[in-house]
């Protein structure tokens, strides 16, 4: 099966580049190439592609518009294509609905195998990029092997709302403070909602929190502090 493929990014250098790799590239279709996050959109709606490539770093082409091309798209998958990411660029990512995860100075094949992969319905991180998950102390190997599952979990109501606020981005302080609750508090619900979802970090709670609808797309801004 062809993979129908949409190039998103400002720089016409990585465009090209880009474009040349997956013209010659099996079961690649190139459907298109954006330079604008409007464009994308257009694309998206026009071609159905199965894989958008795009740097979400790049102006315009942030978790809004990641969000917004899913809405447009169900079968379309996302796969990050930037610079080296920091943390919060590549949790960002995550929480946004990308599947995959590349950087720009990956090898050709690599490229390649992260497209065709994600089309296949995997996930794909090169090494470097898992070494930032590994370094921000995120549950790799189970993020990548067993993807949290939308069945139900005993959560309490007061759990469910402080899931909520930690996926927000809220602080221990600013959750207490809405709650009407005591630091420690907030931080023994924390710990009890890591216990029940089999986790160990706050990342991954975020992760279960955005699969399982906690947060509604339209309200969830990641770029703004607590």
């Amino acid at each position: 099966m062809s993979i129908r493929t949409l190039i998103a990014d400002h720089s016409e250098l990585a465009l090209i580049g880009l474009r040349t790799i997956l013209s010659e590239a099996p079961r690649v279709q190139l459907v298109g190439v954006a330079r604008d996050p409007i464009a994308m959109e257009a694309m998206i709606v026009r071609h159905r592609p199965h894989v958008v490539l795009l740097d979400h770093t790049a102006e315009g082409f942030g978790a809004r518009t990641i969000r917004d091309g899913i809405k447009r798209s169900r079968g379309t998958r996302f796969v990050a294509i930037t610079p080296d990411p920091s943390t919060a660029a590549l949790m960002s990512a995550i929480r946004a609905g990308v599947t995959s995860y590349i950087r720009k100075d990956c090898d050709v094949q690599e490229i390649i195998d992260a497209i065709t992969q994600t089309a296949d319905g995997s996930k794909f991180y090169c090494g470097k990029v898992l070494d930032v998950l590994r370094k921000a102390s995120f549950d790799v190997e189970r993020f990548l092997s067993e993807p949290l599952s939308c069945a139900p979990v005993a959560l309490s109501d007061r759990e469910c709302q402080v899931i909520t606020l930690i996926a927000e981005g809220k602080s221990y302080t600013r959750i207490a403070e809405e709650l009407n609750l005591s630091s420690h508090t907030v931080i023994a619900h924390r710990r009890n909602i890591m216990q029940k979802l089999g986790v160990n970090n706050t990342a991954a709670v975020v992760l279960y929190a955005v699969k399982n609808g906690f947060i509604s797309p339209n309200k969830f801004l990641f770029d703004r502090p607590a």
